[in-house]
């Protein structure tokens, strides 16, 4: 145990004492363990996105244990996926990597593929499933700005108060859509909103997209303007969005997005790591590679993050 490791688990006051053992786990694995710092592998855009916008650059990824494998090969804190992903690898790999649970899903067969104001999740597992895999936590989606947004709050309060009381740890993606223009969904004053609300919501580990300088609202013009705050750099807005999450005493992943290329990977991560943000959640950057050009890109991205 780091003391950097101990200085995290000392924000979580009020856990019990398993939640405090898979929030160390989770920050103890892999090649970043003990740096206060983890890179997760999150495999839901088989729901999100459909396997052929998801897959079809890399078939290989369409084989769970290519994804374990992956995960544990590059060295990475975790893999975040849903239930039949897990299921069908957990007993090959039981204990090799830690894993998360992703309990709730959508995809883009429903009405709010064209209409975000409608956008929603559904229950897809349960947590006995994530005990009976051995999972040390528990994602959940929420969309701030959506018509659905109070539904997805109410339903996450009962699922993170048992799932505390059974020791996992909650990992919220807070995901701004509905009520806001296209380029409000990255707004720097969103994505703090979105992180705040998490942390408000008792989320261990909240995952946000980076935010860019785009300001939705005038409030927030004017807020920013008074005080003279510069968000011109991608670190100082991540540094703002960790400030958001009272004052840093929550764990923030950042997620990699689209496709990018591997240097604006490094890049972000760089912003992450001098901003204080705690890590990268990255999925379709990294299984869609062909598994060596992945496995380079991530072992580039440790390093970043333990130089």
């Amino acid at each position: 145990m780091t003391k950097r490791v101990e200085e995290i688990l000392s924000w979580y006051e009020g856990q019990t004492p398993g939640v405090k053992t898979n929030i160390a786990r989770l920050l103890n694995h892999g090649r970043l363990g003990g740096t206060g710092r983890m890179i997760i592998l999150p495999v839901d855009q088989g729901f999100e996105h459909g396997p052929d916008r998801s897959f079809s650059m890399n078939p290989a990824a369409l084989d769970p244990h290519y994804l374990f494998r992956l995960a544990i090969d590059a060295g990475l804190s975790a893999y975040a996926a849903p239930l039949g992903l897990l299921e069908a690898g957990s007993d090959t790999f039981a204990g090799q990597i830690p894993l998360i649970l992703k309990m709730n899903s959508s995809n883009l067969m429903t009405r709010f593929a064209h209409s975000s104001s409608l956008a929603d999740q559904a229950l897809t597992s349960s947590l006995e499933d994530a005990l009976r895999l051995g999972c040390v936590g528990i994602g959940f989606t929420i969309y701030p700005g959506s018509d659905n947004t109070y539904g997805l709050f109410e339903e996450i309060r009962e699922i993170a108060n048992r799932a505390k009381s059974y020791g996992l740890v909650v990992v919220i993606w807070s995901y701004p859509r509905g009520n806001m223009s296209k380029a409000g969904e990255t707004a720097l004053d969103v994505i703090s909103y979105s992180a705040h609300m998490a942390s408000l919501l008792g989320a261990h580990i909240i995952k946000v997209k980076l935010p860019s300088h785009h300001l939705e609202y005038a409030d927030s013009q004017e807020v920013f303007g008074r005080y003279g705050r510069d968000f011109s750099s991608l670190e100082a807005r991540v540094r703002h969005i960790t400030e958001c999450t009272f004052q840093g005493r929550r764990l923030v992943i950042f997620s990699g997005g689209g496709e990018k290329s591997e240097e604006a990977i490094l890049d972000d991560a760089r912003a992450i790591k001098a901003g204080g943000g705690h890590g990268s959640i990255i999925g379709r950057n990294a299984f869609q590679r062909q598994r060596e050009d992945a496995l380079q890109m991530l072992d580039k991205l440790v390093q970043v993050y333990k130089e």
